[in-house]
């Protein structure tokens, strides 16, 4: 057995004590982090909205779909990284996560570096592919060129965060994405109001605040000690780490891929309603957010505790982790999404005050929030599924389930000529995350089933 690994301030036994109480110590700085996200992110969307028109707020909403599925293939490799280490963590294989780290941390820098020279030469074509409003293509052209720019420091972020989250470090990410938000946040006022530069001013605040946050995650990790501690120097892609990676990561990130193209693709069912409903979309997409990233921590918290028991060989208590993470998203995202509702008029307002677009929103808003937790209780069960070495298999019921449904309703139901409307395009969502769900729980109930008789018989000899 190696030494042990444990960092008593920030990192985080899972494999003992109470699963609910170190999972909400847990998963309540990863939402508080990713609420802040997109609040800073809310922030650019209320100041391009109030003080450069509608046509800049669409601009910027028309884009977030795209941005998504160019990079989710590589989010999907940081999900691969945070299960990798979180393994080794759980199994007190120090060597072993060093190198996890130290490939990681590579593969983020040639992440961002693919990403910036594909968003800058392909930003144009595809958001014509897409049908964006012709009134508002330049500007999303812009803003999306200048967004990419910065990938390099969106992906160490984003590896950076879920190496720290393998090891049960939430509290540090979220400090140093709060700092390099506030940037984000001053420089968007700066530069939309002060030097009226428009989508190009609040793109140019996210890429420098986003920056700064990579270059705070690696001053982190070069200054711990143990397992995750960083030597820009032994920055290597080691085989057989890069490859347990991408089992992992690639069917997340594909998986990723082909959600965010069945969005491209609602996105451009959207786009043709016109200006004012793709900016009211976009509001209440904002909106929406929030609640998803509120779930999302449930989400990830659920791959790092079933992760790290997997490695530790604690069988009998990830399906009460599985279990434990379903409730409490379940309740997270009745309330919250409710509340976006109930609140949807004043919420939507902050975005724009053309009374159009705030319907557009709400109608959007009744549908979609209202119904959010089937979509964070899908995601906790694929995320249980990743934890215990399962990822091809969520990856095949969600593709052919949410994104696979989803577009043949759109080719179908939403084609005929009574059913054309925004609305039957937004009840694409709850049908598709109903029966994506059940699919999930049944499939977990047969690999878990399997792989408990397998622990059985490995005690038993």
């Amino acid at each position: 057995m190696e030494e042990s690994i444990q960092n008593k301030g920030y990192e985080m036994d899972m494999c003992s004590g109470s699963i609910l109480k170190k999972m909400l110590l847990f998963t309540i700085p990863l939402m508080c982090s990713s609420i802040l996200q997109l609040l800073f992110n809310a922030a650019d969307v209320v100041v391009v909205g109030r003080y450069a028109g509608d046509n800049s707020l669409a601009a910027v909403g028309s884009n977030t779909s795209l941005i998504n599925l160019l990079m989710n293939l590589f989010v999907g490799l940081s999900i691969g990284a945070n299960v990798v280490a979180a393994r080794f963590y759980g199994a007190k294989q120090e060597q072993e996560l060093k190198k996890t780290v130290h490939t990681a941390m590579l593969l983020s820098i040639y992440s961002g570096i693919i990403l910036t020279v594909v968003g800058l030469i392909g930003a144009k074509q595809i958001l014509i592919w897409m049908q964006t409003p012709e009134e508002v293509l330049d500007l999303a052209v812009l803003y999306l060129r200048i967004y990419f720019i910065g990938m390099t420091g969106t992906m160490i972020y984003n590896f950076g965060s879920a190496l720290l989250r393998a090891v049960g470090d939430t509290r540090r990410p979220l400090y140093y994405l709060f700092g390099a938000g506030c940037v984000n946040v001053v420089l968007n006022l700066i530069f939309v109001i002060g030097f009226r530069m428009d989508v190009a001013g609040v793109a140019l605040a996210t890429v420098i605040s986003e920056t700064i946050s990579a270059t705070l995650v690696i001053r982190c990790m070069m200054k711990e000690q143990g397992g995750v501690h960083l030597e820009l120097k032994e920055m290597h892609i080691y085989k057989d780490k890069f490859f347990q990676i991408l089992r992992v990561g690639l069917p997340a990130g594909f998986q990723g891929i082909v959600f965010a193209l069945s969005n491209v693709v609602i996105q451009s069912s959207i786009n043709l309603f016109g200006a004012t409903v793709v900016a009211g979309n976009s509001a209440a997409a904002n909106i929406e957010g929030f609640v998803y990233m509120a779930m999302n921590a449930f989400h990830q918290s659920t791959i790092s505790f079933a992760s790290q028991n997997f490695g530790a060989g604690e069988q009998k208590r990830i399906n009460r982790i599985v279990f434990t993470g379903e409730i409490c998203v379940f309740v997270v995202g009745l309330i919250f999404g409710n509340a976006c509702v109930l609140l949807g008029h004043p919420l939507l307002g902050i975005y724009s005050s053309s009374p159009k677009v705030i319907d557009a929103g709400m109608n959007r808003l009744h549908i979609i929030a209202r119904t959010y937790a089937l979509c964070g209780m899908m995601d906790v069960m694929v995320g249980g599924l990743r934890g215990v070495g399962y990822s091809v298999m969520p990856m095949i019921v969600s593709l052919i389930g949410a994104c696979g449904l989803r577009l043949i309703w759109l080719a179908t139901v939403f084609q005929i000529e009574a059913y054309h409307t925004v609305t039957i395009v937004y009840l694409s969502y709850p049908i598709t995350w109903i029966i994506t769900l059940s699919v999930h729980v049944l499939c977990f109930v047969l690999i878990r089933r399997k792989q408990m008789r397998e622990y059985k018989c490995a005690l038993a000899v």
